[in-house]
């Protein structure tokens, strides 16, 4: 069984310093040995199953393994993403520790009955979170607020800024796809953009010399 800490790493060295502090005493005092630290420098705010917390979870520890942070805050910036990483922890039968709470989420009875409620409360959370944007989408909607994307032609767009690049690119006969990858965009997107200027226009063909047999 692996042990692991996560750091939420920032700016200030003297916090990052200050996690890892915690968290080595806190292990000295559980006997959780051995510990591979694992540093993240995406925000918080930033969804846990796209972060390194996300990889360690779902791809490195197994069950048994354990994980320790050193404060709730250091897990993620939203209520509800806490309470899914601790459902899934506690599913796949992997211990959680949280050194400042002094929380503590392993094979106890105990930590058995709370992740089982932080799992209903992680399901009436995503219920809540679901009421609230419809109620706010309706009330909008009575404001007379026109939902969705507003139709018709943007007026303006990431190209536009290169319009002037793009048509020296087109002037000099280079082709489309070229043109892409000089102005670092997809191929449809500057079929779209030339199409709303009106540049997308084919060369006539030039038709060939007949052919005399002598």
């Amino acid at each position: 069984m692996a042990n692991y800490a996560y750091l939420r790493v920032s700016t200030d060295q003297q916090d990052v310093d200050n996690q890892r502090h915690g968290i080595l005493e806190y292990a000295n005092r559980n006997s959780i040995t051995n510990i591979q630290f694992v540093e993240d420098t995406v925000s918080g705010k930033v969804k846990w199953k796209e972060r390194r917390i996300g990889d360690l979870l779902l791809k490195t520890m197994q069950p048994g393994d354990t994980a320790v942070f050193a404060e709730i805050s250091r897990m993620a910036r939203s209520t509800l993403q806490v309470l899914e990483m601790l459902e899934h922890a506690s599913t796949k039968n992997m211990q959680i520790h949280v050194v400042k709470q002094n929380m503590r989420f392993d094979d106890s009875l105990n930590a058995k009955i709370m992740a089982t409620v932080f799992g209903m409360a992680a399901e009436i959370e995503r219920e809540f979170i679901s009421l609230r944007t419809k109620e706010a989408l309706a009330k909008r909607k009575a404001d007379g607020v026109t939902l969705g994307r507003p139709k018709g032609k943007a007026e303006t767009v990431k190209l536009d800024a290169r319009a002037d690049e793009i048509r020296r690119y087109l002037a000099k006969d280079i082709s489309k796809r070229a043109i892409a990858k000089l102005v670092d965009c997809s191929k449809s997107t500057l079929y779209n953009w030339l199409e709303r200027e009106g540049l997308n226009k084919k060369k006539p063909k030039t038709a060939k010399a007949p052919t005399t047999t002598p």
